[in-house]
């Protein structure tokens, strides 16, 4: 009786891939046209005017107003708050990508008593919810005088995404072909010189990958932010906005505040246009061991 109806639900017809991917692929487009519609959205009405905000929806501007973009960058203090965001997700991304590489490179390839124990240390810290960090990081950062400084929120940014970034690496280290490795410690290198000259550039897209990850999350974090920093020239770009927000409320200057909006998301865009298809390529590398 099972054989037969083994045979029968053999001989059922199967439904191509194709249908069977049709759910997930009107999914994946309807959020991609989602996302396309908000940006155009932002982007023209940051090139109406006032009236044209409030009436014409989703009609092109009749008198493109560049002004707007002068007047969030200059008024505003975008132009002060970008520089802000810049030094700051600039040296953070390059402490923690200086700081992870090799240590994933070690926690990866080396082995050592302790090693399983020390990469679960890091799992466990990825756990933790940022909210629950928020006192601790006051208290330490008053402690050290760091507090309400630029300096401050950078060593915070940068313990806090060490414990993914060593994660997302161990993987891509881990997946590279240890004859490579063999036969560079045969021609002579060194554990320095089979990292820098063999290694690494083989987990460049890795890498680019984390690299691009810390850089959208930490462009766009505001809560830390928010907890850290209080002087206003010491705001980065998303503390700008919510302050230009608030500011827009009772001047009706939306343009302005769509403006703002625009300037924010222009840099993470280019970056990611820029470096995507080495993104998608690490995180392939990365997934295949």
């Amino acid at each position: 009786m099972t054989d037969t109806a083994t045979v029968a639900a053999r001989r059922q017809p199967r439904l191509p891939g194709w249908v069977r991917r049709l759910p997930a692929y009107i999914l994946v487009w309807a959020w991609t046209a989602f996302t396309l519609a908000a940006i155009l959205y932002v982007v023209m009405s940051a090139l109406k005017t006032k009236r044209e905000v409030l009436r014409s929806g989703w009609n092109l501007p009749q008198e493109w107003v560049w002004s707007n973009f002068a007047t969030a960058w200059t008024v505003g203090r975008l132009g002060e708050y970008f520089i802000n965001s810049l030094l700051v997700v600039g040296v953070s991304v390059f402490a923690i990508l200086l700081v992870s590489t090799p240590a994933a490179y070690v926690l990866a390839r080396a082995r050592f008593r302790g090693r399983e124990t020390l990469t679960n240390l890091f799992v466990i810290g990825m756990g933790i919810p940022i909210p629950m960090l928020f006192i601790p990081i006051f208290g330490i950062l008053s402690y050290l005088r760091l507090s309400d400084s630029l300096t401050g929120l950078s060593l915070v940014f940068i313990a806090i995404s060490i414990p993914v970034t060593i994660y997302l690496l161990t993987g891509f280290f881990a997946s590279l072909p240890s004859e490579l490795e063999a036969a560079a410690v045969l021609e002579g290198c060194n554990d320095f010189q089979v990292f820098w000259h063999v290694m690494l550039p083989l987990a460049m897209p890795g890498v680019l990958t984390a690299l691009i990850l810390n850089l959208i999350w930490l462009w766009n974090e505001y809560q830390l932010s928010l907890v850290i920093l209080n002087s206003p020239q010491n705001r980065t770009l998303p503390l700008g906005l919510y302050s230009l927000q608030n500011a827009m409320q009772y001047t009706g200057d939306w343009p302005g505040m769509f403006a703002g909006v625009t300037i924010v998301i222009i840099p993470t865009i280019i970056a990611y246009a820029l470096l995507s298809e080495k993104m998608i390529a690490g995180m392939t590398m990365g997934a295949v061991k």
